[in-house]
């Protein structure tokens, strides 16, 4: 298949977003397929209030309908609700192309923690977004389930992997610091709920890696923590398995792929029990799952690592291609019918 993936998230950009792309188009290449992404590098774009990391795309509805007549795709996937989302999924409904689409950003709940925008009005319009694509790809059973309760209808499962060859155990003297290396990973923003992590009291020391728009304040506010910035590929692998435990303070992801990431170094986490560690984590086995946010890292230094590799393996990118490949071949059949592995990878 010729498959277009459109997505307002893209590089430099380094989130769960893009690694999933990028991931997922290598495997459809070894299968055989040919990929191409709409992304803004191809457009004038401007920084998002609050956050100029992320560029959005200006205008860009006459160029994507002109790029997608060009590509003359088999498949089209749009990953994101933005400017780019939003010129895709004009074209393929003008053209009456069928289309999934994927949730991988709880808007809804990000749109309240910074202008307190009302979740039913951002579901309503969540709703609108995703009504025409012939599956709307969602990453666990607890996301499933929570947006079923929002009135969607046409979920279907797409998980994730990790890249367990550069996600290993390695030696724990790359960090020389205090022990026990409790560490966040991830982008430094409001959504994260890193704070609930900065805050505890707990002995050794914290890190954190990771960049963001929140990072120089924190980085005043708690100068006891280490804030390493952004780290990539072996810099950013051997760091998280050089930690005792890995620290996952959101309550708003939908997934949280870095968590698999420190299983996979062999690093148990400590989280809340909600949406994503509860998809992810075997409690007491692989992590800690607890409102007492303290306790529940505390306790994480005391599980196996081996266990928590193990369970990581599970995980693969290839397994996961396929379950998208399965959702695209529905679109394309234009049924209602869902062929796709009803169950999570992993």
């Amino acid at each position: 298949m010729n498959i277009v993936t459109v997505t307002d998230a893209w590089r430099p950009q380094v989130n769960g977003v893009v690694n999933t792309i990028v991931r997922t188009n290598e495997q459809l290449e070894k299968l055989g397929h040919m990929t191409h992404v709409i992304s803004p590098q191809d457009f004038r774009t401007v920084p998002l209030p609050t956050y100029p990391e992320i560029r959005l795309a200006l205008f860009p509805g006459r160029r994507v309908r002109a790029m997608l007549d060009a590509l003359n795709p088999d498949a089209v996937h749009i990953a994101t609700e933005g400017p780019l989302g939003l010129a895709a999924r004009a074209w393929c409904i003008e053209n009456r192309f069928p289309f999934t689409t994927a949730f991988h950003t709880q808007f809804p709940e990000y749109l309240w923690l910074r202008a307190r925008i009302p979740l039913a009005l951002s579901y309503r319009l969540m709703r609108w977004f995703h009504g025409p694509a012939s599956t709307l790809m969602v990453a666990t059973p607890t996301l499933h389930q929570r947006l079923t309760g929002w009135g969607f209808r046409n979920l279907g499962y797409w998980s994730r992997g990790v890249n367990s060859e550069l996600f290993r155990p390695r030696t724990k003297s790359y960090i020389d610091a205090n022990r026990p290396i409790f560490l966040y990973m991830g982008r430094v923003a409001i959504e994260k709920n890193i704070e609930a992590f900065l805050k505890l009291d707990l002995p050794g020391t914290k890190y954190v890696v990771g960049s963001g728009p929140d990072l120089e304040t924190l980085r005043r506010k708690y100068p006891a923590v280490r804030f390493t910035g952004y780290k990539s590929d072996e810099e950013l692998a051997k760091h998280i398995a050089a930690a005792d435990v890995f620290v996952f303070p959101s309550r708003t992801d939908t997934f949280g792929m870095v968590m698999i990431e420190a299983l996979a170094c062999g690093v148990p986490v400590a989280a809340y029990p909600v949406q994503g560690p509860m998809d992810v984590i075997e409690n007491g086995v692989t992590g800690c799952l607890g409102e007492d946010l303290r306790v529940a890292a505390l306790e994480a230094l005391k599980l196996n690592p081996g266990g928590c590799r193990e369970a990581a393996l599970r995980y693969t990118w290839e397994a996961c291609t396929r379950q998208f490949l399965g959702h695209l071949e529905t679109a394309r059949r234009g049924t209602d019918t869902a062929l796709a592995d009803s169950r999570p990878a992993g």
